[in-house]
């Protein structure tokens, strides 16, 4: 099953930003678990950070080892981030597949070549708190509800609603 398939799976209701994004960075850990392959959270980018910090690296959400095929790395925004662009596109120069979990209730930007996006749409409202939760019913596509083959029988029923006020007479009536 791959990542996507995987995530739409998730059922929750009224969560944070920062919940959903934990939630799906575990989910991501499960999903690579389940195919057997090596997961590490916030692994080392080959990305370094900006001053004054310009010895450290940056990090990933997720990156997995995988005997099969190149590394993956996998980051999580609910933003378009230009910083999280930049960054799986130096991963992929480095020889990994970049997938970008992308979540929220709007449109998602398609992320340039070679990052393959995965996105995760929510619904988004304001709680009783009056901060932004989010919702999420597992299952992804479902099918649509079955039909009768006959269309049901409506029965139109004319009524009597009195004399026409434009054709009273009395001009001025109803602003005439």
């Amino acid at each position: 099953m791959d990542l996507e398939a995987y995530l739409q799976r998730l059922s929750f209701a009224d969560r944070g930003a920062d919940e959903v994004t934990q939630l799906l960075i575990e989910a991501t850990v499960e999903w690579a678990k389940s195919q057997g392959w090596r997961v590490y959270r916030r692994a080392a980018s080959v990305v370094r950070l900006p001053p004054p910090y310009e010895q450290q690296f940056s990090v990933v959400d997720v990156g997995i080892a995988r005997r099969d095929g190149p590394p993956l790395v996998v980051e999580v925004d609910h933003a378009d981030r230009r910083r999280t662009l930049d960054k799986l596109v130096a991963e992929a120069a480095a020889g990994r597949e970049a997938l970008w979990v992308r979540w929220g209730s709007g449109r998602f930007t398609t992320p340039p070549e070679p990052i393959r996006l995965v996105p995760f749409p929510v619904i988004s409202r304001r709680g009783p708190s009056g901060k932004q939760v989010h919702s999420h019913t597992g299952g992804g596509d479902r099918p649509a509800p079955e039909h009768s083959a006959s269309a049901p029988a409506f029965e139109v029923v004319a009524m009597d609603a009195g004399p026409d006020p434009d054709q009273s007479g009395q001009p001025g009536q109803f602003g005439g």
